[in-house]
């Protein structure tokens, strides 16, 4: 490994995608830090329902077989659900076809069939056991992964990338990007979700209707993210109440137990949307190595690891 590597990477966003970046990155071999301007409990990462499932994602050829790594991954933490937030769980992804699922995921998915008319009536749909990910415990449990590696998490704001000082800087920065690496073609995605008292669902569901709303219903401890929305080019942060109320609507249609259920919070986060995602080496004016890695929609948790080691094997052939 080129010396100068031995120093440092800074890896720029503390999100999944930097978070898991950083991880891979200092288990072999560099010190790495993270600089991110909120606290990873508070990244849009943290916002995320986590169902494992490319989805808002492009190209989409990579970004399956970014995501069948990241499975292997999943499969392998959900030995240990309690201390990393990953479970697999059984559930139905609504209007999707078993032909077209089999052709990029045949033999890798656990229970995968079609569903039956009494399952899910609304059309067509796939049954499988998919990655289910609790992002408030999956979030601080990359980074104690990262501190036992060595790396280090810093609270920092970046106006610049330059202000990294480092040998290597990788860009993690998701919609930030659009500003910091002055790219006009990232854009958000708003999601919008209503966590509730789970009335006793263990399965989850993804459902279109035929006006193209989607409604899902993720179970976690003790509650249910219901969702969601996909608002273009929408930059608010601020829970709509019509909105809310229209996600649950749609949820108690498909389950009807979720009606009365106690809302416990509302939550919004804005998918970073790219035309593709922009994983490449590039130079910063000093002719420092900048690596760019973002521009993951709404797919950054289910392809996180795979991406995680195409961007690391970029930073370490660039010291090579």
């Amino acid at each position: 490994m080129d010396t100068r590597l031995s120093g440092d990477v800074i890896v720029v966003g503390g999100g999944v995608i930097g978070l898991a970046t950083a991880v891979v990155l200092a288990e072999r071999g560099p010190r790495v830090r993270v600089w991110t301007r909120d606290p990873v409990e508070r990244t849009t990462s943290a916002v995320a329902g986590a169902l494992w499932w490319p989805y808002h994602i492009e190209p989409m050829a990579r970004a399956r077989a970014w995501a069948l790594r990241s499975l292997e991954i999943y499969e392998e933490l959900a030995e240990r659900p309690g201390e990393t937030g990953v479970r697999l769980v059984d559930g139905i992804l609504g209007e999707t076809d078993l032909d077209e699922v089999e052709g990029w995921a045949a033999g890798r998915l656990a229970g995968l069939r079609r569903t039956t008319a009494r399952e899910y009536g609304a059309g067509p749909g796939v049954r499988a056991r998919l990655p289910l990910i609790d992002m408030s415990v999956h979030l601080p449990w990359l980074r104690q992964r990262l501190l036992r590696a060595g790396g280090t998490v810093e609270e920092r704001t970046v106006t610049d990338l330059a202000q990294a000082e480092a040998p290597v800087v990788v860009n993690c920065t998701g919609l930030d990007a659009g500003r910091l690496a002055a790219d006009p073609s990232v854009r958000p995605v708003r999601g919008q979700l209503v966590v509730v008292e789970n009335p006793g669902l263990d399965t989850w569901l993804v459902s279109t209707g035929r006006d193209g709303e989607i409604a899902y219903l993720f179970p976690h401890a003790g509650q249910l993210l219901l969702g969601g929305t996909a608002q273009d080019d929408v930059w608010s942060l601020e829970p709509d109440p019509k909105v809310a109320e229209a996600i649950v609507r749609r949820c108690a249609a498909l389950r009807p137990e979720v009606a009365g259920a106690r809302i416990l919070a509302h939550r919004v986060g804005l998918r970073p949307v790219r035309g593709t995602v922009r994983l490449e080496r590039a130079e910063l004016p000093d002719g420092r190595t900048l690596v760019h890695h973002y521009g993951h929609g709404g797919a950054g948790v289910t392809v996180a690891w795979g991406c995680a080691e195409e961007a690391a094997g970029l930073v370490l052939t660039a010291a090579s």
